[in-house]
């Protein structure tokens, strides 16, 4: 496992780098662009991604720098977990981005062989497995939390290859733009400042563009080149979750984010459950519910005032949310994350 920084601020594509071991890539902070294949993904906290041996990843960082935690997996354990038959796409659902902050909270106890071993395996297997429990037509069970079909590996396999999985060294190739900076047993970064800047400028008026057309969106870092025809969904929803993600007003809720981006509320909300599989309102709650585990992750006392500031009706939809997400109240999610008593 490595951390890797990025403080480049490039829209172009960089130099291609050919990855030579299975991986799975999370962000911690900040957004940038991937190709691999042909398929362009926007990279940020609620979408990961997986490498494969031979794939010639390329990548454009329009929105400044990032902070990622990479992790390189043996083939056999990447075998065990996924059948080899991962999805393009990884959506970061709350439960893994809270197995990911465990994850990060263990690197610093400097107990490599139990702690961090135990709390990388809880945060593979969260992310390369479907969940078990959700039921059919569910986001849970639509969502591509998982990369691979229901199925478990032979019992003590996760266990005997942890040791592999935490020796891997790093494969980024010098002088590239994504070249590896400190090992993920170190704190993480802070990131460099500007990487929440806001992403979405105020919607045009009708006088300057019409609907449908990419002219008509408000600029994002995320979105891709204006182009003559209609916006494909892929580009609409990542305009809308950079919106999202950036706090624009027009984000509280779906008929004023419609507005913003020009389309109708049906398309969108179409759009945001194809692409991503999930609905645009979970998407929203889950980015509320990052934001609730940042404050919770720094000690915040005060849930009433928590609520307020994330725009929930009051302390309880807070909590119904949080634990509807992540499974545990906000208040068991401190102390999780904080080891307060």
């Amino acid at each position: 496992m490595h951390t890797v920084s990025c403080r480049d601020d490039h829209r172009g594509w960089s130099a291609p780098e050919v990855r030579t071991r299975h991986g799975l890539v999370l962000v911690r902070r900040g957004r940038f662009r991937r190709r691999a294949a042909g398929v362009s993904t926007d990279v940020d906290p609620t979408v990961g991604y997986v490498s494969l041996p031979g794939d010639e990843e390329h990548f454009a960082h329009p929105a400044g720098g990032d902070v990622c935690t990479s992790i390189s997996l043996s083939p056999q354990l990447w075998q065990s977990l996924t059948h080899d038959r991962p999805p393009p796409n990884l959506y970061v659902d709350a439960r893994l981005d809270l197995a990911h902050r465990r994850f990060l909270a263990a690197s610093a106890s400097g107990d490599v062989d139990y702690a961090l071993a135990e709390q990388l395996l809880a945060l593979v297997a969260t992310a390369l497995r479907r969940p078990e429990t959700a039921g059919p037509g569910t986001d849970e069970a639509r969502a591509t939390t998982g990369l691979s079909r229901p199925g478990t590996a032979s019992p003590g396999t996760d266990q005997a290859l942890a040791a592999t999985a935490l020796s891997l060294p790093a494969t980024a190739s010098p002088g590239t733009d994504r070249a590896l900076a400190v090992p993920a047993l170190s704190s993480p970064e802070t990131g460099s400042p500007g990487t929440y800047r806001a992403l979405v400028s105020a919607a045009p008026s009708p006088e300057t563009a019409g609907p449908g057309t990419d002219q008509a969106l408000p600029s994002t870092a995320l979105s891709r080149p204006a182009t003559r025809g209609p916006r494909t969904d892929s580009v609409l929803v990542a305009q809308a979750r950079a919106a999202i993600q950036a706090d624009h007003p027009a984000s509280s809720g779906l008929f004023p984010l419609a507005e913003l981006l020009a389309v109708s509320p049906y398309r969108l909300s179409r759009a945001f459950s194809r692409e991503l599989g999930i609905s645009l309102t979970r998407y929203r709650n889950r980015v509320r519910v990052s934001r609730a585990l940042d404050r919770l992750e720094d000690g915040e006392p005060d849930l009433a005032g928590l609520a307020a500031d994330l725009g929930f009706a009051d302390q309880a939809h807070l909590t119904r949310t949080v634990r509807t997400h992540c499974g545990h109240t906000p208040a068991a999610l401190r102390r999780l994350l904080t080891g307060a008593p």
